[in-house]
């Protein structure tokens, strides 16, 4: 009996020790998490959110709107439909894929970041195009947002160059990601006319929701392993510089659309991790991590949280549900009088309305 176990103790030594696993974690040194205080302290704003359930339909992950105020969203098995003011959902184009950013450019084509097909095009009559699928000759692995400017120039976000969303998904894909903290994300600039690509930005831990600014000399970006938004200069002599915009969040950030009143609405999709935490600067215990079960490893909780932040990175509105009503929840949009919550998990779309900004800031 002794000798068995020795044997089972040396072998699960020797498992958690030396198994290979997908992840070589990267050190680093998470900041300080101030968790649900000060600008981000705990409130039910969100907990009052109408959902619209999908009849079946799962994920609708991403959402933008057209020039009738109908409400698209993109959704796990590869659909695009939309919402119409009078409620009615209706069916539109399957892109094959795993849709995630949405956003419609001048000529009222769709652009989708499709995490498995890369950058595509839909025309009003459901034509699908690829623009872009591979960029200097490798595999786009990860498209994730897409915003388009006035001028027609698109950008958007390749999250992870080394976990193809194809083969992980597009959650397994993240949880590798942000575990490794390689900085394996891009954001890349997409010429229409001359159907260049160009990367702007690279090493980036999860390079995730995109958003022009409102005078379109920026473009704001997520890195969701760094829990922080940051901005990238899109023109002049500065063109390339990045700044941190907001840092130090409480939550993973995900998805990032222009608001009204000069705001930017942002998903933060689950709480930070206080493993992953704790463990950045200790790579190989990360690794131990991966060689866990599946169940017993660090995931996405159920906590509905969303804000609007201003070009000074000032936190405006702070909506939260810890009981997780409509949970993981990864980004907004703004129509009219109405906020529409995407997600990454769930059956509905989230609707609220009439929300007020926080007090003492503009």
């Amino acid at each position: 009996m002794k000798k068995i176990v020795t044997f089972v103790t040396i072998a699960l030594v020797s498992y958690f020790s030396f198994w290979p696993v997908n992840v070589d974690p990267t050190s680093w040194k998470a900041p300080n998490n101030p968790g649900y205080t000060g600008i981000f302290s705990r409130n039910n704003n969100l907990s009052h959110i109408k959902r619209i359930e999908l009849n079946g339909d799962i994920g609708p992950e991403d959402l933008t709107s057209n020039k009738n105020n109908d409400v698209y969203f993109s959704l796990l098995n590869g659909d695009i439909k939309f919402i119409d003011i009078t409620g009615e959902i209706h069916s539109w184009v399957n892109t094959g894929g795993r849709p995630l950013g949405i956003e419609f450019d001048q000529k009222n084509n769709l652009l989708v970041a499709d995490a498995f097909k890369g950058l595509l095009s839909i025309s009003p009559e459901g034509v699908i195009t690829t623009l872009v699928d591979s960029i200097n000759g490798e595999t786009l692995n990860y498209a994730d947002d897409v915003d388009v400017a006035s001028n027609g120039m698109i950008y958007f976000s390749d999250a992870s160059n080394k976990f193809p969303a194809k083969k992980y998904s597009t959650y397994g894909a993240s949880l590798l990601d942000i575990n490794e903290h390689g900085g394996h994300g891009r954001i890349i600039e997409y010429n229409p006319i001359t159907t260049n690509t160009t990367v702007l930005a690279n090493n980036i831990n999860f390079a995730n929701g995109v958003a022009l600014s409102h005078d379109e000399q920026h473009l704001l970006f997520n890195e969701t392993g760094s829990y922080r938004v940051l901005r990238l200069a899109l023109t002049g002599e500065n063109r390339g510089k990045i700044e941190v915009v907001i840092d130090n969040l409480p939550g993973f950030p995900d998805n990032l659309a222009r608001g009204n009143n000069g705001l930017y609405w942002l998903g933060l999709v689950s709480p930070r991790s206080k493993t992953l935490d704790l463990l950045s600067d200790y790579p190989n215990l990360r690794k131990v991590i991966q060689r866990l079960p599946e169940f017993l490893r660090p995931k996405a909780q159920n906590y509905g949280h969303i804000i609007a932040i201003n070009d000074a990175g000032e936190v405006v509105f702070n909506l939260q549900d810890p009981k997780g009503i409509y949970g993981q929840t990864t980004g907004a949009l703004e129509v009219d009088d109405k906020i529409y919550v995407s997600s990454l998990h769930e059956t509905a779309l989230g609707m609220i309305k009439n929300v007020n900004p926080l007090p003492n800031l503009p």
